[in-house]
């Protein structure tokens, strides 16, 4: 992967980035997606966020050797601190990190949003903490996608501010459009799911050591969603 040819679910990423976006995307390792990104003419500027020295200098490898340090700003930085206000954001992208880490990132620098930033995220896990997050704080989700890569199910989650939103437990676990939509993606993600916490719960009434009832009866309780959800 580099910026002339992305991974299938940075695409998808890309792919939901609005033309003509101030895109900051944060832990943005390589600078791959906000560099294809203006190579392509989607965005007209970009900020590439990284907390970790030598992805740091990797971006602005990246950046230089495409001769774009007029278009593309990388800073060392944690989290939304990257962002400065005129830079006039208009889309934010986290990728590749747990739906907690997503979450947190918001969350530590939530002063730093406007509510104009459309947040393209695609999370390794952790789903819901991230759906409960972007609830809570009035983010609508406009647009869900679950995608397999390398073996691994990956989501994408992009959302607006809308003010006042209100979800499902279940919808918060599977996501509101995933649910509806039911893909051929998404239905053989949640057959995999429902195998695995099948396993467990056979494994849990064989175990020598007790497991706590409250944790039994949450694991009782997915397993009757992906079941249902399945039918």
């Amino acid at each position: 992967m580099n910026e002339h040819t992305l991974s299938m679910r940075l695409e998808r990423v890309a792919a939901q980035v609005p033309h003509g976006a101030r895109l900051a995307d944060i832990g943005s390792d390589h600078a791959y997606l906000p560099v294809a990104l203006v190579r392509r003419g989607i965005a007209v500027a970009a900020v590439a966020g990284e907390v970790a020295v030598t992805p740091f200098h990797a971006a602005e490898r990246t950046v230089r050797e495409n001769d774009l340090q007029q278009r593309i700003v990388v800073r060392l930085a944690n989290g939304l601190d990257a962002i400065e206000s005129a830079d006039g954001i208009t889309a934010i992208s986290l990728c590749g990190m747990g739906g907690e880490t997503i979450r947190d990132i918001l969350d530590a620098g939530k002063a730093r949003l406007s509510g104009q930033e459309r947040l393209i995220l695609q999370p390794n896990g952790g789903e819901q903490p991230l759906r409960q997050w972007l609830m809570e704080h009035g983010y609508r989700i406009g647009y869900e996608e679950v995608l397999l890569e390398n073996r691994f199910d990956y989501e994408i989650i992009v959302a607006d501010f809308a003010g006042s939103v209100t979800y499902t437990h279940e919808q918060l676990y599977f996501g509101p459009l995933l649910m509806q939509e039911r893909s051929l993606a998404f239905v053989a993600k949640w057959q995999r799911r429902l195998r695995l916490k099948q396993r467990t719960l056979n494994h849990f009434s064989r175990a020598s050591q007790s497991v706590s009832e409250e944790k039994v009866q949450e694991l009782i309780r997915q397993t009757r969603w992906i079941s249902e959800i399945l039918l």
